[in-house]
């Protein structure tokens, strides 16, 4: 059986290993990227502190929306089911959905992309939210930061594709980091695995393009030329393609796609 390498932060491919080993797959967590809380929680005090200014707040991910729910002078009753209550949380995907239910946000607060999207992402959440934008909206975008431009100026890293659209419509773009992204640091066994998956016909799950970045900056000059990889985005797998990886192909980043994509392809590959 082709085992799979998930690469997500440790709490979620914990999750993934979990569910995808209950559908019989063989699933191994080596994280790629290490999730943090932001030094810069001031900020995010600040952004709570001006909710009710926001027509909206867009969240990139899943983290994105429990650090944020998590810091300082949260107010999860900003999103209340109220008639007084007007700010929306807009999610990139079901995952980012979750998050934020969880966190107490109201069903009737929330917008995401359709379940049956073809893309769960900024440009598939835009589709949905683009009529709310009027002339003087302000949105603020609670993102993830490298941590070495989070400690220099609080601000997130990533695509601004979003913040333009918003801008063309006629309102304005705020950002705000809600936690910090580390490349992980390799021990030994994290290197030998990472090593021998390179080259015995392991699949790498990838979700994040930051993650095939940080893999291959963990292991300078490793030939990923007999690797394959499955990720959840074309831009993810475009990455996973540059570096070097022979096999690419791509799926939703839902549980049941990923499933169906690996046991479609990848038991057959030689």
């Amino acid at each position: 059986m082709t085992r799979v390498i998930v690469t997500r932060p440790e709490r979620e491919a914990l999750r993934w290993v979990r569910d995808l080993s209950a559908l019989g797959v063989d699933a191994q967590c080596l994280p790629l990227i290490e999730i943090r809380a932001t030094a810069q929680q001031a900020e995010l005090k600040r952004a709570w502190q001006q909710i009710d200014s926001y027509l909206a707040l867009m969240f990139v991910s899943g983290n994105a929306a429990t650090h944020f729910f998590d810091a300082p002078g949260a107010n999860p009753a900003a999103f209340a089911s109220l008639a007084n209550v007007k700010t929306r949380a807009w999610a990139t995907g079901p995952g980012t959905a979750r998050a934020l239910l969880r966190a107490g946000v109201a069903p009737e607060r929330l917008d995401a992309p359709a379940a049956d999207a073809g893309q769960f992402d900024s440009e598939a959440l835009w589709q949905q939210v683009a009529s709310q934008v009027q002339a003087g909206a302000r949105v603020l975008i609670v993102r993830g930061a490298d941590a070495t431009q989070a400690a220099a100026d609080g601000q997130g890293s990533g695509r601004d594709w979003f913040a333009r659209q918003v801008a063309a419509a006629g309102g304005k773009a705020d950002f705000v980091a809600a936690y910090e992204r580390r490349a992980p640091e390799f021990g030994a066994a994290e290197r030998e695995l990472a090593r021998q998956a390179a080259r015995d016909g392991s699949v790498w799950l990838f979700s994040s393009a930051q993650a095939v970045a940080n893999l291959a900056a963990s292991l300078p000059g490793q030939d990923w030329a007999g690797a394959r990889a499955l990720a959840t985005h074309p831009r993810i797998a475009e990455a996973a393609r540059q570096a070097g990886f022979a096999v690419v192909f791509e799926s939703r980043p839902t549980l049941a796609d990923v499933d169906a994509v690996l046991k479609q392809h990848f038991k057959t590959l030689k």
